[in-house]
């Protein structure tokens, strides 16, 4: 992989990984209503969900995925259905106590299958495959660098947003607001994952 080649890949990466989506607000919230250690669960089954999506594009079932419009609806459906859920459960939480008794947390394995929901995630996967992996000789060798890196930045982005909702915990909680702080913050992640689920009905 030549130098403009991997310049390239680390801007998408980047790009991708740190900018707001289902993930990365998950992740923020989670770290906010149960604490960095509950969300953890999460943060990792992120990269190992997507490492393993990833490997089903480089292997083609990817293209099988976007080319069949009943899998694509699918996946899209059951993605939006899935995000819309899990606002409705942090709309509801307006206090640490609520969110740790309903419970709010999401699954390793929750977190994992909700990369395959993620039609996203299909795209993006299917846009590395493409730009750097297909029809090149070294195909293997790119896998090996490229699958890593990318899992890499997944880690990286959503522990960042874990630990930004890990130090918004305690202000958020502030018995003096009487839950106010949390409340609106849940609501504003609820609406985040909602306008999430809606872009991701357009793809």
């Amino acid at each position: 992989m030549t130098s403009a080649e991997l310049t390239a890949l680390l801007v998408l990466c980047t790009a991708t990984s740190f900018t707001p989506g289902p993930n990365t607000t998950l992740s923020t919230a989670l770290a906010a209503n149960l604490g960095l250690k509950r969300s953890l669960r999460f943060v990792l089954a992120v990269p190992v969900g997507w490492g393993l999506l990833f490997c089903l594009c480089t292997a083609g079932v990817g293209t099988l995925v976007l080319a069949v419009p009943a899998l694509r609806l699918g996946v899209q459906g059951l993605g939006v259905a899935y995000l819309l859920w899990l606002a409705f459960k942090l709309f509801r939480a307006s206090s640490l106590m609520q969110a740790e008794a309903r419970p709010l947390e999401v699954t390793f394995w929750q977190g994992v299958m909700l990369q395959f929901l993620n039609i996203k995630a299909w795209m993006l996967a299917l846009t590395v495959v493409a730009g750097w992996l297909a029809g090149r000789e070294d195909i293997t060798n790119r896998f090996t660098m490229v699958l890593p890196l990318m899992m890499l930045f997944a880690l990286s982005s959503n522990l960042t947003y874990a630990l930004v909702g890990t130090l918004l915990r305690q202000w958020l909680a502030d018995p003096e607001h009487g839950g106010r702080r949390l409340r609106w913050f849940n609501r504003s992640m609820a609406g985040v994952l909602v306008l999430t689920a809606a872009w991701m009905s357009t793809f």
